[in-house]
């Protein structure tokens, strides 16, 4: 009888720690992909004037009708690099960079994605209808005086550089591609964003968490594998950065997508440098690199 009695209550027990464990992991997952729209995640903290940067602000709607908001610099050489930004962040993540380029005669123009900023939308979908938001970025640019519409290049760090990866494989008037720590896909990098975002073990609540987000937002996350796309966007160029101690994405993602990708396709990995660091850690190289990358396979010089 007390055999019997033990046995219960243990299977009682591993109900209730299983039952935990599963809650856990569908809340994280889906505090993942909504945005809680905290003050802090819809609050711009610095605008182009303090870059001493001239610029229009931008109100464009998606082709699904999510309104989005973002900032348009006018091009001096007739070039255009569209800029995104990452997970949990906004469009003044790239304004230093975009000041950069500004500098070298090139226009800028980046938004809030869906899901973050000012931008509507609640659902945060790693590319599946983000590529909406960067069809009307497109369009909007395209339309604007002094822009050549076969000078468009893009830039993205992190969450933003896997969507310029997919956006350009989406859209072949792209003309090069530059992705800082992007990852190569969710699977590849779920302990490691899991571990940096929730605290939690990625090993244990990695896998978990895609299913339950798998099933909220409707599709596979293979679908959206930068992996899967990379090797689309070629001839055109694409220039990744990727450093060894990342603690956002595995640091193993730009090999991946290195690998995935096909030429020409260039990788500047750093096993020092952690994630998005290249810009602060090597300004002088990254001016030479990038803006040399664009003026080769934007301008054509």
């Amino acid at each position: 009888m007390l055999k019997r009695g033990l046995t219960i209550g243990l299977g009682l027990l591993l109900t209730v720690i299983s039952g935990g464990f599963l809650y856990v992991a569908r809340s994280e997952a889906h505090n993942f992909i909504y945005d809680p729209r905290t003050e802090e995640r819809t609050t711009i903290e610095e605008y182009p004037e303090e870059f001493g940067l001239e610029y229009v602000d931008v109100a464009i709607t998606a082709e699904d009708g999510t309104n989005l908001a973002g900032w348009y610099m006018p091009s001096q050489n007739g070039a255009v690099i569209l800029m995104q930004h990452g997970y949990e962040s906004d469009r003044d993540e790239m304004l230093e960079r975009a000041a950069l380029l500004i500098s070298h005669g090139y226009g800028t123009a980046m938004i809030d994605v869906r899901g973050h900023g000012e931008s509507d939308g609640e659902m945060i979908t790693f590319g599946r209808y983000e590529m909406q938001d960067l069809d009307a970025l497109y369009e909007y640019v395209i339309a604007q005086p002094n822009v050549d519409s076969d000078k468009i290049g893009l830039l993205g760090n992190s969450m933003g550089g896997s969507l310029v990866i997919l956006y350009a494989a989406h859209n072949p008037n792209i003309k090069a591609v530059v992705a800082d720590s992007a990852f190569s896909s969710i699977t590849d990098t779920v302990r490691t964003s899991v571990e940096h975002f929730t605290n939690l073990p990625g090993w244990l609540f990695g896998t978990p968490m895609i299913w339950f987000a798998e099933r909220e937002v409707g599709f596979q996350v293979e679908d959206v594998a930068a992996t899967g796309k990379i090797g689309q966007i070629s001839p055109r160029p694409v220039f990744l950065m990727q450093g060894g101690e990342d603690v956002v994405v595995a640091p193993e993602s730009g090999r991946k997508l290195f690998e995935a990708a096909n030429d020409p396709v260039e990788l500047w990995y750093d096993a020092g440098l952690d994630h998005v660091e290249f810009f602060t850690a090597y300004p002088a190289e990254y001016e030479e690199r990038v803006v040399g990358f664009f003026d080769e396979h934007v301008l054509g010089e």
